[in-house]
């Protein structure tokens, strides 16, 4: 079992000539453009292009006011989360900072729960992918598409994390340019100024013109909060990869920094063009998707092809990361006596390849589920693990309360980025959280998830407590 995480810088410069690797044993191989681009595109998923129809015909043009205060809780988690990671990057993230500050059973537990949420996002996104391409090349059978998939983007993860690197920064920087692009574009259509296109531009009309701003209501802002929240997951990524980077405090500041922005306009900012171009309740919006119905407003020549490409790229954007995700917690696991040892080795390119192969397997497996018991075990498997996202949040909120007084007494010095308002920020953000949990268990439509997520999350920390009595139980026996 590897000691407690500490403040202390974890390796060496790894420019420096025979100090290529980070003492855990991770090589040091994500360049500062490759950060910077998994941290712009680790909020854009492909939920953003895929689910937002639904949250639309939900809330209306109120939809905006849920998106801005899920972003909100975003911005204030990854302010915390940076707080912490500019102190002590490490590849365990938030798991390795719960193991410090709230104990081993909270490090156990929220990491094996982070892992358990991105591998079944490897079926679903594999699945996803495989439909596209099957229209396309339907010679090629649907499962036949997604073992394709899986197989491509493993070879890439256990060649090096710079391979990983390269391809989300071409993967994220094709959704950036699309989403800026769709930005641009649709707001010249507003208002009117953009040359040949097919839509009027009436302004900000269509937010008012079908039932007001609240045509269901100021409740609706709720229902798409829990529509909508789940689009976020992974912008914390950034905060795990940030630790096989050169300079890592670099990496983690200029991505906490930025997230308002990012969410501001790849969210805000496109949901909001797709409302002014067209009324909220228009059928090609849920028919469509709201972002082809958007560019088909406009005139833009094969819309849906366009928008499958960017969602095909999404898709594969959050796959390439999920797998990295997912084997680097496995691998924080392994170092700290949580997961088997092997999970902890790193092959001479600095790869754990035990962490990935175990995380990509599990993947395949729940690929299969998917495909010959999507209703039942699948959909078991997709449940217990929807709610995760609000839980890691919510650990991360519990965890800066208590790694703040550990910085300033140990290392006062690192305490580079800091969470706002601490610690009534903090706590607010906490509050929203619960309320969003606990506001799903009354939802019919969630209620599933988020029951059978508490489930999975108490079998996992009821196993963590056990482990800790066992071990205990053991040391005494050694006295």
């Amino acid at each position: 079992m590897s000691a407690q995480p500490t403040l202390a810088k974890t390796g060496g410069n790894p420019e420096e000539p025979g100090n290529p690797q980070v003492s855990d044993g991770l090589q040091a191989g994500l360049k500062n453009r490759h950060l910077s681009m998994i941290a712009i595109g680790g909020v854009i998923g492909a939920g953003l292009f895929v689910g937002s129809s639904g949250g639309i015909a939900a809330a209306g043009p109120a939809i905006l006011l849920s998106y801005t205060l899920v972003g909100a809780m975003v911005v204030f988690v990854m302010r915390m989360l940076g707080e912490m990671a500019a102190a002590n990057p490490t590849s365990g993230s938030f798991s390795a900072y719960a193991d410090r500050a709230l104990g081993r059973w909270a490090g156990f537990s929220i990491g094996w729960l982070y892992w358990f949420f991105w591998v079944v996002v490897l079926a679903v996104e594999a699945t996803a992918g495989a439909k596209i391409l099957e229209g396309w090349i339907p010679a090629v059978p649907q499962w036949g598409w997604a073992l394709i998939v899986m197989v491509v983007l493993t070879a890439t993860n256990l060649v090096s994390v710079s391979s990983y690197g390269e391809f989300e920064f071409w993967f994220a920087g094709i959704k950036v340019v699309a989403i800026g692009g769709f930005v641009v574009i649709g707001l010249l259509a507003v208002f009117g100024v953009l040359p040949g296109s097919d839509n009027p531009g009436t302004g900000f009309a269509h937010l008012t013109d079908s039932g007001g701003f609240f045509p269901h209501g100021p409740g609706a802002i709720l229902t798409g909060v829990l529509m909508v929240v789940f689009s976020f997951m992974g912008s914390e990524i950034v905060t795990l990869a940030a630790g096989e980077s050169s300079d890592p405090q670099r990496a983690v500041t200029k991505a906490t920094n930025s997230v308002i922005w990012r969410i501001g306009v790849f969210y805000l900012g496109s949901i909001f063009v797709v409302l002014t171009l067209l009324p909220w309740n228009d059928k090609s919006i849920l028919e469509d998707g709201s972002y082809v119905a958007a560019l088909n407003s406009i005139g833009i020549p094969h819309a849906g092809q366009i928008m499958n490409v960017i969602v095909l790229t999404a898709v594969l954007s959050c796959l390439n990361s999920g797998l990295y995700t997912a084997s680097r917690m496995a691998f924080s696991l392994g170092q700290r006596g949580d997961a088997p040892k092997s999970f902890a080795r790193t092959s001479g390119k600095g790869v754990p390849r035990a962490a990935i192969l175990s995380s990509v397997a599990f993947g395949f497996v729940a690929v299969f589920f998917n495909y010959k018991w999507p209703d039942t075990v699948f959909a078991f498997l997709l449940n217990s693990s929807g709610a995760v996202a609000l839980f890691v949040w919510l650990v991360i909120c519990f965890t800066q309360l208590r790694m703040r007084g550990i910085i300033l007494r140990e290392a006062p010095e690192k305490l580079i980025v800091k969470m706002w308002l601490f610690p009534y920020l903090t706590w607010a953000t906490a509050a929203m959280i619960m309320f969003v949990i606990v506001y799903m268990a009354f939802d019919d439509a969630a209620r599933e998830q988020v029951l059978l997520s508490l489930l999975v999350a108490v079998v996992v920390v009821g196993i963590a407590f056990a482990r800790e009595k066992v071990k205990r139980g053991r040391k005494v026996q050694a006295q």
